[in-house]
């Protein structure tokens, strides 16, 4: 529990400074920021979990995640996107032709659909950037899954007693669940209290507890869906990059499936504006 508090009081500062402090002096700043996250949660979802042992094709798929947000901060252009995948899925059928075998249809797929999965939804964060008001947003997508992850272990850990998906994930509890959802729920709405004392408009503080709803249910779903990846090739973590919380993806995989949720949430059911 230390050391994950530990990280958390460096890391969020850290968010903080990107977002308010480098971006809006220097926008490339927020999809450079991503593309980084991309490419280390892709390479731990392919290499780490021994998926694809390919140097190749891991490397190959990096630098896509990579290229990703950059296609979305600039544009994205239908002409680059179609040259970009052609190459791609050229290099891994190459790749597969030339391993005789050893490189199968599941390997190519699943490497095709997480390196354009992970970094596509982490690239909202780039969208969001990118819209009016944006100050008072793009914290919205950290605040709903950080707030859910929180008080889903606190909640979890005090009250928790029934299994929530026991082959998934052991320790994780429908008490600690209900937690998660009511936080985050609260959380949202404080949220809006508070950007509007400086100075954002609140259009509805209950579309904002409904953000933290919804939030929360699709972070902690998509905890679950990595969960199962990890569990499907028998391993704890996904790395060890950030200490007491595992790999890239041990983190942020609540915030890859909330993100694009809170930006279409922005888009089609808006509650704050600037």
């Amino acid at each position: 529990m230390g050391k994950r508090v530990l990280v958390a009081v460096i890391f969020i500062p850290l968010i903080f400074v990107i977002l308010f402090g480098v971006s809006p002096v220097y926008p490339i700043v927020i999809p450079a920021a991503i593309a980084g996250l991309s490419a280390l949660a892709v390479h731990e979802a392919l290499w780490s979990t021994g998926f694809v042992k390919n140097l190749r094709i891991s490397g190959i798929s990096i630098v896509l995640a990579g290229l990703i947000p950059f296609w979305v901060y600039f544009g994205q252009d239908q002409t680059l996107a179609l040259a970009g995948l052609l190459a791609y899925v050229s290099f891994l059928f190459a790749e597969a032709i030339h391993s005789h075998k050893a490189v199968t249809m599941e390997k190519m797929g699943g490497a095709f659909f997480l390196s354009v999965m992970i970094p596509f939804f982490l690239s909202s964060f780039v969208r969001i950037r990118l819209m009016e008001g944006w100050r008072y947003l793009i914290v919205l997508p950290f605040a709903a899954a950080f707030a859910s992850d929180a008080f889903a272990l606190f909640a979890g850990m005090r009250f928790g007693k029934r299994k929530l998906a026991p082959e998934l994930s052991p320790k994780k509890t429908v008490e600690g669940a209900f937690g998660g959802f009511v936080g985050s729920s609260f959380t949202l709405l404080l949220y809006g209290v508070v950007v509007y004392q400086f100075g954002a408009q609140v259009e509805n503080y209950a579309m904002l507890t409904l953000y933290g709803m919804m939030g929360s249910v699709i972070s902690q779903f998509g905890d679950l869906a990595f969960s199962y990846i990890k569990r499907e090739y028998g391993i704890k973590d996904y790395g060890n990059i950030l200490p007491g919380h595992g790999g890239v993806l041990d983190r942020f995989d609540s915030v890859i499936f909330c993100a694009p949720l809170m930006e279409l949430l922005i888009r089609w059911l808006p509650a704050i504006t600037g």
